[in-house]
């Protein structure tokens, strides 16, 4: 096989086949392999044509257009671009004359880190998660350090696992003997780097997650009593030695007064329900050990009717106590019969009044209608007389 690669008729194929490839291909010999650039926006930024010095004048291209008249090629190849803006990202290709692809580079633009705006949450006293926003929107990949260490330098950095996807970070059994913590991000890009602190306080941050599981029960036999119950925040130790306090609120459901309980166990018997009305409860909690920590956010509420007692099933022994919530089916029976024809005795009497009414209004103004057409009468002879009496005289004697 050697033998055949090196004959002549072998090596005039190979010659053959190397004349007759597309240019395309044959740019992707003798072309340097492209890179990545990163400039600052809003500034001018300048790409080299190649790692070494051009002679000869060079065309740029910015993806496979023209480059802008405004921007400037320099003696030796370099291309200036002014105050640059999004729009001058992209793929930029320097040519020679013949068209000869001579060197690529893509442009990144955007800004260096700036100071970083840190909070942290504290659920336990076994946990702290800090999280940080952009103070300046960069437009390049970043790459995050962080650091967590109390206040007295002997104590060793804690680790801080980092998630770079949600900036955020995890440290697990912080020093909460200590009083001051530090917490450091470094945030870096292709511009540069900037250290952002937060000196924190874990005890004043401790700040629980809300109860869980909060469940209400009537009690039997009591119209105004809740019976309530949750657990502990799924974040919270079970252990005694990290006891939580719990307030809980209470009231009617539309009502705006709150009725508020505290204390240390996970139930509670509310006494004072509104009977007959649906109660809206829920539940926050706080450590119980540190004063300066923080009341958790309020359980999503719950609602719950107190008991009522069953009009038609609820026997006793006691014959004096059956229909103590209930009417006996008889006396109830006649009762209502008795309001139904009591009803229908007074619709009779309605009936008879509005008909005597209108009798007597119509007598009245029958009345008042005949005594005015004799009134109308005895003018209308009065008048009659006197007009008899006013041609007698004026008749001759």
């Amino acid at each position: 096989m050697p033998g055949l690669l090196s004959s002549p008729v072998c090596l005039t194929v190979i010659w053959f086949l190397s004349w007759s490839l597309p240019p395309s291909r044959a740019q992707i010999w003798s072309d340097e392999v492209s890179d990545v650039q990163f400039g600052r926006l809003e500034s001018n930024v300048t790409l080299a044509c190649g790692k070494s010095q051009i002679s000869v004048p060079v065309v740029w291209r910015h993806n496979h257009s023209s480059v802008s008249s405004w921007h400037q090629v320099t003696f030796n190849g370099s291309l200036v671009l002014f105050l640059v803006d999004q729009s001058a990202q992209g793929n930029y290709s320097c040519y020679d004359d013949s068209g000869l692809l001579l060197h690529s580079v893509i442009l990144r633009l955007g800004y260096p880190p700036g100071l970083l705006s840190i909070s942290c949450r504290v659920p336990n006293h076994t946990f702290v998660r800090c999280t940080w926003k952009d103070s300046v929107k960069t437009f390049l990949p970043a790459k995050y350090n962080t650091s967590f260490r109390g206040k007295e330098e002997k104590e060793p950095t804690k680790v801080c696992i980092v998630d770079s996807t949600n900036r955020r970070c995890v440290v697990e059994d912080p020093a909460f003997w200590q009083t001051i913590h530090t917490f450091g991000v470094t945030e870096t890009n292709a511009l540069g780097s900037q250290t952002s602190y937060r000196r924190i306080r874990l005890n004043e941050l401790l700040k629980p997650d809300p109860p869980r599981s909060v469940f209400i029960e009537e009690v039997e036999g009591n119209p105004s009593k809740l019976w309530v119950t949750w657990k502990n925040p799924s974040s919270w130790p079970e252990d005694p030695l990290f006891p939580l306090r719990f307030h809980i609120r209470y009231r009617p459901q539309g009502s705006m007064h709150w009725s508020e309980m505290m204390t240390e166990e996970n139930s509670i018997e509310i006494p004072d329900a509104t009977p007959h009305h649906s109660n809206q409860v829920q539940v926050r909690a706080r450590d119980d050990v540190s004063p300066e920590s923080q009341w958790s956010e309020w359980s999503a509420p719950s609602f719950r009717t107190p008991w009522r007692a069953d009009t038609t099933t609820h026997p006793s022994d006691d014959p004096d106590d059956i229909y103590l919530f209930s009417t006996p089916p008889e006396t109830f029976t006649s009762k209502t019969h008795g309001v139904v024809q009591e009803d229908d005795g007074n619709l009779g009497l309605v009936i008879l009044l509005v008909l005597f009414s209108i009798f007597i209004l119509t007598t009245v103004l029958s009345l008042i209608f005949v005594i005015w057409m004799r009134q109308k009468r005895r003018e209308h002879a009065t008048k009659q007389e006197l007009a008899s009496m006013v041609k007698m005289k004026s008749l001759p004697i």
